[in-house]
């Protein structure tokens, strides 16, 4: 239920309403406007309340919410969200490029990456410090010793820093040496991670499940907002299909779909969703034409050496290309390339 107040509606008018929903055992959550306040109603059955709230002094109306998906809705929210992670805003009209590899492996690899991303325009830096894997035999991640890595990578770039939890028991761990909190694909419906890291107050980038509709991929968006978190990018990954030619299916259209569903910004990792380094230019050039908010690219200093992943990794030069390339197409469709703060390199 979405109850509209008048524009002239007065605090205690809002009061009142509020205290009518809680007197019924509802949950009321204020929705500032440009224009006016609206007062959004949480629980089963919200829509038993209308004829309770309509008469009431300065509502103007009452109307039912159909989509399950309340705090992620455009009908809630109708303005973009846009996500700050350490000074960098993904959701704005500056496009936002998070690139390094799938796994932190070594100080050496890892500095070598980040130096030479941020030197190619990237704006934050990814890498795995706890990796799932499919195998119990592949390599799972350096743990603690790859977070330690990954700030001595911010520290060193200035690049914030977006890393994957895996376990509610380690959101907290993650948390203080991250600077985005990553849902990887196979805990998109980990309700209890994603309960875990609504409650803390850290973005979350939060990556489609391999099979999940879009209704569940943005149901699971909820239960981190219900948490009280409402810094979540959304991320297309790629879906599971009958066609094994590229790792996964690429979903472009989910694109202009979410943004007309939801406010939250929406990223593409062209890296997992083709498992191809050859085709992942392509697909990172039309996700930007098709209007995401940023991308997740994976790029190592010697993918055929790479403990994950390797495959679809960029070189640097491929991802210094790659930007050019982007620089290129931005103006097209009306968006700049965010640019990385100054910092000391010397």
């Amino acid at each position: 239920m979405l109850i509209l107040m008048h524009a002239h509606a007065s605090r205690a008018d809002i009061d009142n309403v509020l205290r009518h929903v809680r007197d019924r055992g509802y949950e009321p959550i204020e929705l500032p406007g440009t224009d006016r306040i609206a007062i959004g109603v949480l629980g089963t059955h919200p829509a038993s309340i209308r004829d309770a709230v309509e008469g009431l002094p300065g509502v103007m109306d009452a109307i039912p919410v159909n989509k399950p998906y309340k705090l992620v809705g455009r009908e809630w929210h109708p303005d973009h969200t846009v996500v700050e992670v350490s000074g960098v805003r993904i959701g704005g009209s500056e496009f936002v490029v998070a690139a390094g590899p799938c796994a932190v492996e070594s100080q050496e690899q890892l500095l070598g990456a980040a130096r030479g991303v941020r030197a190619a325009g990237a704006t934050m830096l990814r890498g795995g410090a706890f990796k799932p894997r499919t195998s119990p035999y592949s390599f799972r991640g350096l743990g603690i010793a790859g977070l330690e890595l990954l700030a001595k990578a911010r520290a060193e770039t200035g690049l914030p820093v977006v890393t994957e939890v895996l376990t509610p028991g380690d959101v907290e761990l993650v948390a203080d040496w991250a600077d985005m909190l990553q849902v990887g694909t196979r805990n998109a419906q980990n309700f209890s991670l994603l309960e875990a890291v609504g409650q803390l107050r850290r973005p979350v980038l939060l990556k489609r499940g391999l099979s999940n509709t879009v209704e569940e991929w943005l149901l699971s968006a909820e239960y981190v907002v219900s948490q009280g978190n409402h810094d979540v990018v959304l991320c297309e990954r790629g879906i599971r299909s009958f066609d094994t030619a590229t790792r996964n299916t690429l979903d472009l259209s989910v694109v202009p779909l979410v943004k007309s569903l939801s406010h939250l910004p929406v990223a593409i990792d062209p890296s997992h969703a083709t498992g191809h380094r050859q085709l992942v230019p392509a697909m990172a050039r039309a996700a930007l034409a098709a209007g995401a908010d940023a991308l997740l690219i994976e790029v190592h200093p010697d993918p055929d050496e790479a403990l994950s992943d390797g495959p679809q990794s960029l070189t640097l030069d491929q991802f210094s290309e790659l930007m050019d390339e982007l620089r290129a197409v931005a103006p097209a469709v009306r968006r700049t390339m965010a640019a990385a703060g100054a910092v000391d390199l010397s």
